[in-house]
């Protein structure tokens, strides 16, 4: 009887979609995949470890699931990804109840890793390469996790700048893009198994090919996956702010396949504060690429991160930073309170502000910008938009739920259907009648077309 795993995905969908390699594996080495903890003979945690709250995470996710040691049929667990790739030797004593450590390279072979175990060792395994240089192909197994109609793609591994505040190319090495033909042959069978929405991502998506140095670029990748049939969506996540091109604006702009939608982490908007982040523009570079967004691309929904008390940050800086969130008017924004992280430069800096501080900045941003996305949601009651349906609420079976063209999967609020019947997978025309901060209340107002 083959070996049951169960596996948990902590962290962003890049981790996911690593998670969804080990899964591949595991299926193509004979072990049986299993949803529920407590049945399952080996549990792999894939961790993240970018910042604090996220390690805390981990650890917290890794020690409930040991539980199942003394309760469940657990005999080995196993943990991967960023955190043990952070933190290295040190886990084996502060995690004794962990028999597998591998880190951001590595568990593509994680059923080698297991058959390894099943031998038993006087110590656990430890998989933490200095320099991970893995990156997928179309070749690698991989069992997608996310609803059939949408599908994550990774186009390319690690990063090639060096903020002060991050820790990701310690943890994901340098930039590795995959080949155009690569992505494309994936690409085409997703489509090929009725995923209709493809959301590239990367640490930085805008990066894709500059290190493959033969011309090969985001916009020209665009083009090539436009060319596959059944696709109705491409969505880009993580667009670095420098990177963000005429070109790519106007592709976007001449073909509604792609998503008008820019996620573009911009972290603050003091020049000081973005010097001392390592960040390569300033408040006027900001707001002119605002501006040229709004100008090339009406209507696009533009998503940020941004940090709150960063080293030094100043009450004026601050305040700086709250009029920038007001005056540019995301649809979206994140927002993060500093954490000094050891082994960055940021870690480092003088002027570290006390955490109900950081919180307490943290939370007059979000306040403002509810603000502002509440606005632009009632801006939109009578407009006619189409939403990606989901499938019945988790609040009550007499809705339905789904996302407009302007909402990631889990960041962006949802489009809540009162009225009207369609088929989970499909692109509706849907009627916004209610309006609130993060999500919209509307009715189906035609027939649904089936995606083609």
């Amino acid at each position: 009887m083959p070996e049951s795993v169960f596996i948990t995905s902590l962290g962003c969908p890049k981790n996911l979609v690593d998670s969804e390699v080990m899964l591949g594996d595991l299926i193509d080495a004979g072990y049986e995949i299993t949803s529920r903890e407590e049945e399952a003979g080996v549990i792999i945690v894939n961790t993240c470890a970018f910042i604090q709250p996220a390690v805390e995470e981990s650890i917290e996710t890794i020690l409930a699931l040991a539980e199942n040691k003394k309760k469940g049929s657990l005999k080995r667990l196993v943990v991967t990804g960023c955190f043990p790739q952070r933190y290295g030797k040190e886990l084996i004593e502060l995690l004794p109840e962990v028999d597998a450590f591998i880190g951001t390279d590595g568990f593509q072979n994680i059923g080698e890793a297991l058959r390894s175990l099943k031998d038993g060792l006087a110590q656990p395994l430890y998989l933490i390469p200095r320099s991970p240089r893995f990156i997928m192909d179309e070749h690698t197994p991989r069992r997608c996790t996310t609803p059939f109609y949408t599908a994550y793609l990774k186009i390319a591994e690690g990063c090639g700048h060096r903020c002060s505040f991050c820790l990701i190319p310690r943890l994901r090495g340098k930039l590795r893009s995959r080949p155009v033909d690569s992505i494309f042959a994936e690409a085409a069978r997703l489509a090929g198994e009725g995923v209709r929405e493809l959301i590239l991502v990367a640490q930085d998506t805008s990066a894709y090919g500059s290190d493959l140095g033969d011309g090969t670029g985001l916009t020209g990748l665009l083009k090539k996956l436009l060319t596959i049939p059944g696709l109705d969506w491409i969505r880009l996540l993580y667009l670095y702010p420098t990177a963000i091109d005429d070109e790519l604006l106007e592709l976007m702009a001449s073909e509604p396949r792609i998503c008008p939608y820019l996620d573009i982490p911009i972290q603050h908007i003091s020049p000081r504060i973005l010097r001392l982040m390592r960040r390569p523009y300033d408040q006027d570079y900001i707001y002119a690429l605002i501006e040229r967004i709004r100008l090339n691309l009406p209507g696009a929904a533009l998503r940020t991160s941004l940090i709150a008390g960063f080293p030094g940050e100043t009450s004026e800086e601050f305040q700086k930073l709250l009029r920038f969130v007001k005056e540019a008017r995301f649809e979206h924004v994140g927002v993060f309170p500093y954490a000094a992280e050891d082994g960055t430069v940021a870690g480092r800096l003088p002027g570290q502000l006390p955490e109900k501080v950081k919180k307490e900045r943290q939370k007059k941003i979000l306040k403002s910008q509810q603000a502002v996305s509440l606005a632009i949601n009632r801006s939109r009651v009578g407009k006619i938009i189409p939403v990606l349906v989901e499938g019945l609420s988790d609040e009550t079976e007499l809705l339905l739920k789904g996302r407009a063209v302007f909402q990631a999967p889990d960041i962006d609020g949802q489009v809540y259907i009162a009225g009207g019947q369609t088929e989970i997978g499909r692109i509706a025309s849907v009627r916004i009648t209610d309006a609130h901060p993060y999500d919209l209340v509307g009715e189906i107002a035609a027939t649904y077309s089936e995606c083609h």
